[in-house]
């Protein structure tokens, strides 16, 4: 019986088989684990970068708002709330 690896690519969608890429002894199976660990530490590092940009965004989109709600109650007569 032939243990056949499965591992995921990049798109998350597919699955490509191991069998060949198989590491043969311990240096092998070290350099693979440790390269699959800097694999995931990167796309980690990828998606927390991609998230902290949209919340920077959203907070600038906030402070956007605030400013011309200010304006727009200032145009109308209305006095804003107060801090």
């Amino acid at each position: 019986m032939v243990d056949e690896k499965v591992e995921m690519n990049n798109d998350g969608d597919s699955y490509t088989s191991m069998t060949a890429n198989d590491p043969k002894n311990v240096q092998e199976l070290t350099q693979y684990v440790q390269s699959l660990l800097q694999n995931i530490q990167d796309k980690f590092q990828n998606m927390s970068d991609q998230i902290l940009t949209r919340i920077d965004e959203m907070g600038n989109r906030i402070d956007d708002l605030e400013k011309n709600i200010g304006d727009l109650m200032t145009q109308a007569g209305v006095e804003g709330p107060e801090k």
